[in-house]
């Protein structure tokens, strides 16, 4: 916690128990530089204005926040120039349960000596504290009830959102006649729409939006947690009796936080953007891991592809259709008998040679490592762990069991350094027989999964490293399996490569180590639409590297919304098609070639926009901005934006307008300033540069070399910004050695010019300008060393839209092109 130590802290201690409250506030000083992983915060230091007895008021210099803390009762209230922002136990619902021995253990006093003799029915409630049943399960609580709450007050918002996963929508509802929203990771197969249960991840985080201002709250605990939100009608109190009718009702939400064990420790973020709460997030939990730009493809899974032959007759198909992908995915089925790091040795004899084959194709394998170890004397992993003490223990120390895709189980205690550190040596090349560089991870059943589990999960009183109960660890557990294997997939290549991993389960930080999904959604319209509210909330909780299955995991897809969901997957962060062993077969050429035709304009689209979408994944790795955003965030200032869902941001240039209606094929934009660029509704923004591929390829590495391609959306004053990001797509030399292209392309007064440096033998062969008003005369292009050329244009008076082709220029040098 040395990071915090020029925050102002407020603890309490009971009955000399470990237990503290700890409140910080991030006020928004900050100052992130366009350069990698140079974070530069600097604190808002807070000196004391007022003093009295149980009143400290302290203030920044410029006193444009103020934090007053009153004692008794205790409350904190932050000011931003005199505005009333947020309020800390507002309504008195601060609880705090200290540790403390079982009713048997207690020694004792003369004050309870008389209690104590009292009735043996009430001691064996008061014993029922200590102990809880949930079916057939015992849950025993080593230091009795432990939960911790207090409320929170937002002043003049009524806007919340946040709190990922939910199947819910984007605005968080008022929970004051219904359940409070969970955060309790699950895995729920065929999850319920607009149900407030926890799922398979759980970020803490809230956000509160208003046209001037956006604040968050960041409650770090990992046990189950509830979280309670009312919204009502204040009215403005008066100066005189005259105002009294002209008194405004001012929207407060109070939102409550509950959790089960644990202990206070919430951080404040006042903003004042969203943006600001972004970076201020990302300073205590990290920012996106930038991605290998295979990643950015197109995934296609299924459990299962049954074998070799089965492999390559898939990979043959994108081939033979002319449909690009990057990576083919194993599920479950390819190991032996459900052993992790295993492979069938009659469905796949010779797993090297058919990556070799996947490798020549520049294409990548994922298979799937769940965390259950299989019970198995003979099973070299079941036995080293058993041997070192690795796995969870249940309350009487022993290894703790559960059953699991390969029967009997027991689960590596991820929360213990030296068992994350033996687990990522599991991926190494000469470990993991038959694996090479071209395979990577995917992450399952980590919530944990415990088939006849209580919940479906293992038990609260398990026990893990330094005696952590479950209880205290729960929503963690996915997060530490998923860091340990991306360190694995890092160590295997001695540090240079970064790594691929997709987690089901995640928690706050979750983005620094890979990808997470939705989970096991539906093949039905519901789902689609679903999918949106839950991508963009798990944005906005900082793990932008996300997406939900193509076509719905359970079940068998129309064609229609199979085309739909194909449109929709290639405008979102992460790009899988996905189905369950009992749905048909769904590769994209199966439903006729109609169909088949719109899914592959969908793929290739996607591989078009590719150089845009890493440049927006560059912006999440340095400053934390979300890849998949809200219309409210770029939008703060227009309310109709703050509820909508079903049209959302890529970065700042580009919106996606999901179709939901069968045979509707147009949809308008919420705002007019955009123009319509692609065959699906996807519209650009006024005032900005898009960078694109002129065209696609089979993966993403045979696109290397093809030229770009820059769309230019002028705005009302006739000017249009953007930028491209480029490194080698896969190691870590952008980080190590800087080798990375930044450029900055600009249109003003009718140049369009590039700056920046890295050395790339691309070049930007095309320039397509929207909205530019009259025909130009002629058109030059001009390098750095001064040398000139006429330029080839066609100009198309219905659309205003000026073609300038064959430029050839070089992407890493600096250029402009002069339009007469």
């Amino acid at each position: 916690k040395s990071n915090f130590k020029k925050c102002n802290q407020i603890a309490f201690y009971r009955y000399g128990e470990f237990k503290s409250a700890t409140f910080r506030i991030y006020l928004p000083k900050v100052s992130i530089p366009l350069t990698y992983h140079c974070w530069c915060f600097s604190f808002a230091r807070l000196f004391i204005s007022h003093k009295e007895a149980g009143i400290l008021v302290l203030s920044s210099v410029n006193e444009n926040y103020k934090l007053r803390v009153t004692a008794n009762p205790f409350q904190v209230e932050l000011q931003s120039k005199g505005e009333t922002v947020m309020s800390v136990n507002s309504n008195g619902l601060l609880y705090f349960e200290h540790l403390q021995p079982p009713p048997s253990d207690r020694k004792p006093t003369a004050q309870n000596e008389e209690a104590a003799s009292d009735s043996s029915k009430e001691r064996q409630e008061d014993l029922g504290l200590w102990q809880e049943k949930f079916g057939s399960f015992l849950d025993i609580k080593a230091h009795g009830p432990t939960s911790v709450g207090i409320d929170f007050s937002l002043h003049g918002y009524d806007h919340v959102y946040g709190i990922p996963q939910h199947a819910e929508t984007l605005l968080l509802k008022n929970t004051s006649d219904g359940d409070a929203y969970r955060l309790y990771n699950l895995d729920i197969f065929g999850h319920k729409i607009h149900d407030k249960i926890g799922i398979y991840g759980s970020v803490p985080l809230l956000l509160a939006h208003k046209p001037n201002r956006t604040s968050g709250i960041f409650w770090l605990n990992s046990s189950e947690t509830l979280v309670d939100i009312s919204t009502k009608a204040v009215h403005t109190p008066s100066r005189s009796a005259a105002e009294t009718a002209k008194q405004r009702a001012v929207p407060l939400t109070d939102v409550r936080w509950m959790s089960e064990s644990g202990i206070i420790d919430v951080f404040l973020l006042m903003g004042p953007t969203a943006f600001d709460i972004f970076k201020q997030f990302a300073q205590l939990t990290g920012t996106q891991a930038l991605p290998p730009l295979f990643s950015l493809g197109y995934h296609q899974c299924r459990w299962n592809y049954e074998d070799e032959q089965d492999v390559k007759a898939v990979d043959a198909g994108f081939d033979a259709h002319d449909i690009p992908y990057d990576v083919i995915w194993l599920d479950i089925e390819h190991t032996d008998g459900k052993r992790y790091f295993t492979w069938d040795k009659k469905k796949f004899q010779n797993p090297r040679k058919m990556q070799e084959h996947l490798r020549k194709k520049k294409r990548k394998l994922v298979v799937i490592v769940d965390p259950h170890i299989k019970i198995d004397p003979s099973y070299t992993l079941y036995a080293q762990a058993k041997e070192k003490g690795y796995f969870v223990k249940d309350r009487n120390g022993k290894d703790f069991e559960g059953i699991c895709w390969p029967g009997s189980s027991c689960y590596p205690d991820f929360t213990n350094p030296e068992v994350r550190k033996w687990y990522a040596d599991q991926f190494a090349f000469k470990t993991y027989k038959g694996s090479t560089n071209i395979l990577f991870v995917w992450n399952d059943m980590n919530e944990p999964s415990v088939f006849k589990g209580a919940e479906l999960t293992m038990q609260k009183d398990a026990v893990h490293y330094n005696n952590w109960e479950h209880r205290e660890v729960h929503n963690l557990y996915g997060f530490y399996q998923q860091m340990a294997t991306a360190e694995g997939l890092i160590r295997r290549s001695s540090g240079k490569e970064r790594p691929f991993v997709l987690a089901r389960s995640f928690f706050a930080g979750s983005q620094k180590y890979g990808a997470v999904w939705t989970g096991d959604n539906t093949a039905e319209w519901s789902y689609l639409k679903i999918s949106i509210p839950m991508l963009l909330t798990i944005n906005m909780a900082g793990i932008s590297f996300c997406g939900a299955d193509v076509g719905g995991f359970i079940g068998d897809p129309e064609p229609e919304l199979l085309v739909r969901w194909y449109q929709a997957g290639a405008y979102q962060p992460f790009f899988r098609g996905h189905s369950n062993m009992e749905s048909k077969r769904r590769e994209p050429w199966l439903f006729g070639e109609k169909n088949t035709q719109i899914i592959r304009r969908a793929i290739r689209e996607r591989y078009v926009l590719l150089p845009y979408l890493y440049t927006l994944f560059y912006r999440a790795h340095t400053a934390a901005e979300p890849v998949m955003r809200s219309l409210w965030i770029e939008f703060p200032g227009k309310m109709e934006t703050f509820d909508v869902e079903n049209e959302y941001m890529l970065g700042k240039q580009v919106s996606y307008s999901l179709q939901l209606e069968l045979n509707i094929f147009e949809v308008a934009g919420t705002f007019l300033p955009w123009l319509c660029v692609l065959q699906i509704p996807v519209f650009q923004r006024g005032g900005t540069v898009i960078p694109l591929k002129t065209s696609a390829g089979k993966s993403t590495e045979w696109m290397i070399d093809i030229s770009y391609e820059l769309h230019v959306a002028l705005d009302a004053e006739a000017c249009a910004i953007g930028e491209l990001y480029v490194d080698d797509g896969h190691s870590f030399q952008y980080l190590h050695k800087k080798q990375f292209l930044y450029r900055k392309f600009t249109f003003h007064k009718n140049i369009i010019s590039s700056s920046g440096q890295y050395h790339t033998t691309c070049v930007v062969e095309r320039v397509i300008i929207l909205g530019f008003g009259k025909q130009p005369t002629s058109v030059t292009a001009s390098a750095k060393d001064g040398k000139k050329k006429d330029v080839v244009f066609t100009y198309d008076t219905k659309t205003f839209a000026l073609t300038l082709e064959n430029l050839a220029l070089s992407v890493d040098a600096d250029w402009e092109i002069c339009i007469s």
